[in-house]
């Protein structure tokens, strides 16, 4: 964004006189579609239901930044983005107000043609109604009595050590990760083991982390947020580029080298080995994000990075992509120059993660729960994959699907012109939830119109009718010419 904008945006308005006190606006960092992009939707949803009408002085950038607990650059890139739509002009000494819309207030009954009911595939999540309940149950019982009086204290920095113990085991044979108990941390999911690691690198004095262009937009936020710089490079078909960090300053690199998200590409072996020796060379370190490198359908997983090089390379992982993101646990496998440094930011943090969900998970892990429970989800993805790219090639012909090889995701280009947003949100009125994929990218505004279709968490008959609706509202749109 320019200075100039920002400084219009900041300086000119008021603190929001005439702006409804009770607008419900609600951002929601666990979500896939980044926080600008939800303030925009909220605020355009706002304006064409009439909830903010015509002349409404929006608040300061500054003002509504601050109450949403956001970064100023969030609120000024929403707003920019609904000037440039025709929902508001920013005039220097008139402040931020809402322009009238052709749009009426209400919809005629009419406009709810052709709905479904609440179909979503808004983020790679899996079905909740897989969640392995009845042994969970028995593992957590277990846990609750087994454990020793003492040991219902604080959980300490590090983690239960059963739960360490069988994770370093079924890492070892399963991902090839050189994972000791003593090098691991368990966390509340990988996003806090990736801020942990960055507010430990920032107190050694690294300035910069690169991402890849695109990534999942909260953890290019949550890096944000730990006060670093982010650079982000660009991902192909094989995996980020690497030859383009030796042109960057930065003491660290984020990557999914198994699946890249939201894109699917896979890290070319030739490119592995040069990731592996640019952190060698510059004494970086490599963050490996494996979220769901265990969902691959069509061959064998994809070895873990971080066994080629245990001390330039931290591991992550987390039980919310296998199992269920109701269970905030993660974990971090660390050079062992880093552990003192990130346990302390742990400690800083929480004091120690949850203590009975861990012990309930090295239960469920150590006794086979984990790979049997893999073992029968993994058909029932792939049939809801196969389902998903079906009826894209017949209700989106001109789309292409990539990065389906694995995950509970497909990455869909559309075709040039489409526009993405539109889309999205007039799916969203017709009752399907789906994410546009530009909030993964560095410049969201430049990014090529796609769509992120989570398709973990839908039988194949939701998938073929939402799929099927999205298809009609494309081609209404085309025919209108937007």
């Amino acid at each position: 964004m320019s200075r100039s904008n920002v400084e219009l945006f900041e300086q000119t308005n008021s603190d929001g006189a005439g702006f409804p006190l009770d607008l419900p606006l609600a951002l929601d960092r666990s979500e896939r579609r980044g926080l600008r992009e939800q303030l925009q939707q909220q605020l355009r949803s706002a304006i064409q239901q009439g909830k903010l009408p015509a002349g409404t002085l929006l608040p300061a950038s500054r003002t509504l930044a601050s109450d949403l607990g956001v970064a100023r650059s969030v609120v000024v890139d929403a707003y920019e983005h609904l000037v440039a739509d025709g929902y508001l002009a920013g005039r220097r000494g008139s402040g931020t107000r809402v322009l009238t819309t052709s749009q009426p207030p209400t919809q005629a009954p009419t406009a709810r043609r052709g709905t479904v009911d609440e179909v979503r595939f808004v983020g790679g999540l899996p079905d909740p109604a897989l969640f392995p309940r009845v042994e969970w149950l028995r593992h957590y019982r277990a846990a609750l009595h087994d454990v020793p009086n003492h040991q219902l204290n604080y959980p300490g920095p590090l983690g239960a050590m059963p739960l360490r113990e069988a994770l370093a085991d079924y890492l070892g044979r399963v991902r090839g990760v050189v994972a000791a108990p003593d090098r691991m941390l368990i966390t509340a999911g990988l996003t806090q083991a990736l801020v942990l690691v960055c507010r430990a690198l920032r107190r050694r004095g690294v300035e910069a982390i690169a991402v890849e262009d695109p990534c999942f937009g909260l953890h290019r936020e949550a890096i944000l947020n730990t006060g670093l710089r982010v650079t982000p490079i660009s991902v192909d078909g094989d995996g980020i580029e690497v030859a383009r960090l030796a042109e960057r300053r930065v003491g660290a690199v984020l990557v999914a080298p198994a699946h890249s998200y939201p894109t699917g590409a896979v890290l070319s072996a030739q490119r592995r080995a040069a990731l592996v020796a640019w952190a060698h060379d510059h004494d970086a370190l490599v963050i490996e994000d494996d979220y769901d490198a265990e969902f691959r359908y069509d061959r064998a997983p994809i070895g873990a990075l971080q066994g080629l090089a245990p001390e330039h390379v931290g591991y992550a992982g987390c039980a919310s992509k296998t199992l269920s993101p109701a269970l905030r646990l993660g974990w971090i496998v660390l050079p062992r120059n880093l552990v003192d440094d990130v346990m302390r930011e742990k400690v800083l943090d929480d004091m120690g993660t949850t203590m009975l969900e861990q012990l309930a998970l090295a239960r469920f892990v150590s006794c086979g729960g984990l790979t049997r429970h893999l073992r029968r989800v993994r058909p029932i993805y792939r049939r809801r994959r196969d389902a998903t790219l079906d009826a894209i090639s017949t209700a989106l012909p001109g789309a292409l699907p990539t990065g389906i090889a694995a995950g509970l995701h497909a990455y869909v280009q559309l075709p040039g012109g489409t526009d993405e947003a539109g889309l999205v949100e007039a799916a969203r009125r017709r009752g399907l939830h789906i994410e546009g994929a530009s909030s993964h990218f560095s410049d969201a505004r430049s990014a090529p119109p796609a769509l992120v279709l989570g398709y973990g968490s839908l039988d194949e008959a939701a998938i073929r009718t939402g799929l099927a609706l999205l298809g009609s509202i494309h081609r209404e749109r085309r025919s209108a010419g937007r």
